[in-house]
C-alpha cells in the first residue's frame, strides 16, 4: 500500500464524509485527494532533542503485550504521567482478560506520536489497541504538558474552567451534521470522558477524537470531528491557545502539498523509494564456518546503543528487526547499525499481530516501516519478521509485494522467558547450534547485559556471528519465501519452510 497523504508517519482512518465542512468542490476531479479537517499532523520525533522511548513487551504469559511511549529529558512529571497511563490501562486489560492461554492470545498494544512540540507545550497522543479474538478495539488519549509549570494536562485542560461542555458537544454534533447513519448524535453528550483526546488541525480548528464504539460502530474505524476555531475560541483555556499555536507553527514549517490526482500520487509513490538492497555482503562461508545469527527484535530503544557498543567491542555483526514507530524516533541508531555492518529488517510499524489484521493493514504496517528505515539509511529492508512470528498467507503475500523475505527464527524469545542476564546467557549458549537464528530483544535490559557473556562463550566454542542472509550462502533470499534457520546444505541451497 502506498500512502497518498503522509501525516507524521501515522495512518488514520477518518470519516471524511461526516467531518465538518468536508465536501469536494464541483470543479475538482473525482480522483483528487481532498483535505480532511479531522486529520492532524505529527511532529517528527527524530528532530526532538532529549528524546528516548520506553518499551514494555511480553510474549510468553498467555497474552501479547507491546507498549511504547516517549520519555523526555527534563520532563519527569510528563514521563511519570505517561507511564502511569499505559500501565494503568494494561492492568485494567489484564483484569478483564485473565491469562487463560486461550488461542488467539489476547493482545494489548500502545503506540504514540507527538501532537505538538514547542518551547511552551508538548502534546503526546497515545493509541491503545485491544484484541480479544473478535477484532481490534482502539481508544485514544492525548496528554499535554505545560513546560513552564512542568505540569501534565488532560485534554480537557485545554478548555477553560468555565467552559460549557454541553456547548462543545453541540458544536461537535453540528460538525457531524445530519449523518446519523454513521454517528449516534445522542451519544455525543457533555460527558467529560468523551473529550480526552483533543488537538488541532493545521488550520487551527479543534479536533475531537473518539474511541471505538463511543459514538459510532467500531466498523467505522477512527471517528473524529473538526470544530471551526471561531466556534470554540471562547471555550479554550490559555493552555488551549498555546497548544493551538504550537500545532499551527509546526504545520507552517511543513511544505504545503497541492491537490494531487490519485493516479499521479500512486505513480510518484512507486518511483520515489531507494533501491531495495541489503547492507554489506558477508565474507563468511557458513558451509565451512560454525555460523550463528543473532537477531534483535522490537527496537530500537534506550538500550540499543549500549548493545551496539558490545557488538563493536566483540567485532560481531547482527540483524535488527526494527519497529517503524520506534525507528523514526532513533534515526541516528539506524544509521549507526548500517554503518557498523549490521543488517536492518522490518518488524512492522506498531507490532500488532498480523493474523488479526486485514491484508491492507498488513501492507500499510510494512510499507511505513520500509519508508522509516529508508529515510534513515537510504535503503529499504529486504527481510522481515512479523510480530509474534506470524507467517500465514496474508503475511507472505504482503511481504512479496514489498520485496521482503520472511524470517522465522528457530530459537525465538529465548530472553523474555528469563529474568536475569546469567539465565539468558546460559540458555542461549546451551541451545545455540550451527545455522541457528537466535532471537532476542534490544529493548530488554537483561538481554543487553547478557550479550557480552553470550558473545564470549559462543566464540570460545568456535561460533562466528553473521547476519541472517549469510546463513543461506550466495543465493539471495527471495521475496515472499519463508525462511527457517538451519545448517546450510552441501549444495548451498536455502532452507525454506
Amino acid at each position: 500500500m502506498r500512502k497518498l497523504l503522509g501525516i507524521g508517519g501515522l495512518a488514520l482512518i477518518a470519516i471524511t464524509s461526516v467531518a465538518y465542512g468536508v465536501t469536494a468542490s464541483p470543479a475538482e476531479p473525482e480522483s483528487t485527494i481532498p483535505s480532511d479537517p479531522t486529520i492532524t499532523g505529527a511532529v517528527d520525533p527524530g528532530r526532538v532533542d532529549g528524546l528516548s522511548t520506553r518499551t514494555i513487551t511480553e510474549e510468553h504469559k498467555g497474552r501479547h503485550v507491546y507498549i511504547t511511549y516517549p520519555v523526555l529529558k527534563g520532563a519527569r512529571a510528563l514521563n511519570d504521567r505517561l507511564r502511569d497511563e499505559v500501565t494503568g490501562r494494561l492492568q485494567a486489560f489484564s483484569d478483564r482478560n485473565p491469562q487463560a492461554n486461550r488461542i488467539p492470545y489476547p493482545e494489548f498494544n500502545v503506540d504514540w506520536r507527538f501532537a505538538a512540540f514547542s518551547a511552551a507545550v508538548v502534546g503526546v497522543r497515545l493509541r491503545t489497541g485491544e484484541f480479544t479474538g473478535s477484532g481490534w478495539t482502539n481508544s485514544y488519549r492525548t496528554i499535554w504538558y505545560d513546560r513552564a509549570s512542568r505540569r501534565p494536562l488532560d485534554s480537557t485542560d485545554l478548555l477553560a474552567e468555565s467552559a460549557d461542555l454541553g456547548a462543545l458537544a453541540e458544536h461537535v454534533r453540528g460538525a457531524f451534521g445530519a449523518r446519523t447513519d454513521y454517528v449516534d448524535l445522542d451519544a455525543v453528550t457533555s460527558d467529560k470522558s468523551l473529550f480526552d483526546s483533543l488537538t488541532f488541525n493545521h488550520r487551527g480548528d479543534l479536533v475531537v477524537e473518539f474511541d471505538d464504539y463511543q459514538v459510532a460502530s467500531g466498523a467505522m474505524g477512527r471517528v473524529a470531528a473538526a470544530v471551526p476555531f471561531d466556534k470554540v475560541k471562547s471555550l479554550l483555556s490559555p493552555a488551549g491557545h498555546q497548544a493551538r499555536e504550537a500545532v499551527m507553527r509546526d504545520s507552517a514549517t511543513r511544505p504545503s502539498l497541492p491537490y494531487t490526482s490519485l493516479s499521479e500520487a500512486v505513480k510518484a509513490a512507486e518511483h520515489n523509494h531507494p533501491p531495495a538492497v541489503s547492507n554489506r555482503a558477508g565474507t563468511v562461508d557458513c558451509r565451512e564456518a560454525k555460523c550463528v545469527a543473532l537477531a534483535f527484535d522490537d527496537g530500537p530503544g534506550e538500550n540499543t546503543g549500549r548493545l551496539l557498543d558490545t557488538l563493536a567491542e566483540h567485532k560481531a555483526r547482527a540483524t535488527f528487526f526494527t519497529v517503524g514507530a520506534s525507528a523514526v524516533a532513533y534515526p541516528e541508531l539506524l544509521r549507526r547499525m548500517h554503518d557498523e555492518g549490521h543488517l536492518i529488517g522490518n518488524h512492522s510499524w506498531s507490532h500488532r499481530t498480523f493474523s488479526a489484521l486485514s491484508p491492507s493493514k498488513i501492507a500499510d504496517e510494512l510499507d511505513r516501516t520500509q519508508d522509516a528505515v529508508a529515510a534513515a539509511i537510504g535503503r529499504r529492508p529486504t527481510i522481515m519478521r512479523a510480530p509474534y512470528g506470524s507467517t500465514g498467507d496474508k503475511v507472505v503475500d504482503a511481504a512479496r509485494d514489498q520485496g521482503l523475505a520472511v524470517v522465522s527464527g528457530d530459537l525465538h524469545n529465548v530472553d523474555l522467558e528469563k529474568s536475569t542476564p546469567s539465565a539468558i546467557a546460559d540458555d542461549v549458549v546451551e541451545r545455540a547450534r550451527p545455522g541457528a537464528v537466535i532471537s532476542m530483544h534490544d529493548v530488554y535490559s537483561p538481554s543487553v547485559e547478557a550479550l557480552p557473556t553470550i558473545l564470549s562463550r559462543l566464540r570460545d566454542r568456535g561460533f562466528t556471528f553473521v547476519t541472517i542472509p549469510e546463513l543461506y550462502g550466495s543465493r539471495p533470499m527471495e521475496p515472499g519465501e519463508v525462511y527457517q534457520a538451519g545448517p546450510p546444505t552441501e549444495d548451498d541451497s536455502q532452507s525454506i519452510w
